[in-house]
C-alpha cells in the first residue's frame, strides 16, 4: 500500500490518499506554534510557495517508507492527518503518527477514531505486525486516550531533550480487540490530548 487511491470510513472520519489542494491547510498547521508545541518541535518557516512544491513531490513520488493519509469528517472536512513511516521490512515494523490539525475538532473523539481506523487499515491491508509511537512523557491524557485505541506502554526514550513514552500495538492484540468488539468501538467517551511524534512531522491532536 502505497498511499495512492486509498479511501476508508470510520465512525466519525474518512482516511483518504493526500491531494494537492490539502496544502494550505497542511501548511497553515505546520506553521502553528501551538501544534508544533504539542509535537515537542518547532513550527517550519519556509513558505507556503516553498512548502507547495515539497507536497507536489511528496504526492508525485511517494517514500516506499511510508504512507500519509488525509482526515476528512464524514462530511468531507479536511481536519488532519495521520501516516505510519520508517517502515521497517525486516521487522515488519512500522511509526505511527496523527495530527488533527483543526482544533475546531478536538475533543469530539475525531482523533480516536481517526487511530481505531488506521490501525484496522494497517493490519487488515499490509503485512506490518506491530505499530509503535512516542508521545510525551508528561502527556498522561493523550497515553490513556492511546491505550483505548489499544496501544501498550513500552520504555521511556529521551530524543531531542525531551522524555517520550514509546507505545505499541500488535497485530496479535489488535485482532484479540477486534474479536471482542473494542478494537472499533464508539469514541464518543474520549476527551484526552493525544499526541504522538513522529520524527521531523506534526503530530498533535486531541481525541
Amino acid at each position: 500500500m502505497d498511499g495512492r487511491n486509498i479511501r476508508v470510513e470510520g465512525k466519525r472520519v474518512v482516511l483518504r490518499s493526500k491531494r494537492m489542494d490539502d496544502a494550505e491547510a497542511d501548511y497553515r498547521w505546520r506553521v502553528d506554534p501551538e501544534l508544533a508545541a504539542l509535537d515537542a518541535t518547532r513550527p517550519i518557516t519556509i513558505t507556503l510557495k516553498e512548502y507547495m512544491r515539497y507536497h507536489r513531490d511528496d504526492l508525485q513520488f511517494p517514500s516506499p517508507r511510508s504512507v500519509r493519509l488525509a482526515i476528512d469528517t464524514l462530511d468531507g472536512v479536511h481536519i488532519g492527518n495521520s501516516m505510519y513511516y520508517d517502515i521497517d521490512t525486516e521487522l515488519a515494523q512500522a511509526e505511527f503518527g496523527i495530527m488533527i490539525g483543526d482544533t475546531s475538532f478536538w475533543n469530539g473523539g475525531y482523533g480516536t477514531d481517526a487511530v481505531r481506523t488506521m490501525l484496522k487499515l494497517i493490519f487488515t491491508t499490509t503485512w506490518l505486525r506491530r505499530i509503535y509511537l512516542h508521545t510525551l512523557v508528561s502527556n498522561a491524557r493523550a497515553q490513556r486516550a492511546f491505550a483505548k485505541a489499544g496501544f501498550v506502554a513500552d520504555r521511556e526514550v529521551r530524543k531531542d531533550g525531551f522524555d517520550f513514552l514509546r507505545m505499541e500495538i500488535t497485530r496479535e492484540h489488535w485482532e484479540e480487540l477486534e474479536a471482542q468488539g473494542l478494537a472499533t468501538a464508539d469514541a464518543a467517551t474520549s476527551n484526552g490530548a493525544l499526541t504522538s511524534q513522529p520524527a521531523g512531522s506534526a503530530s498533535a491532536f486531541e481525541g
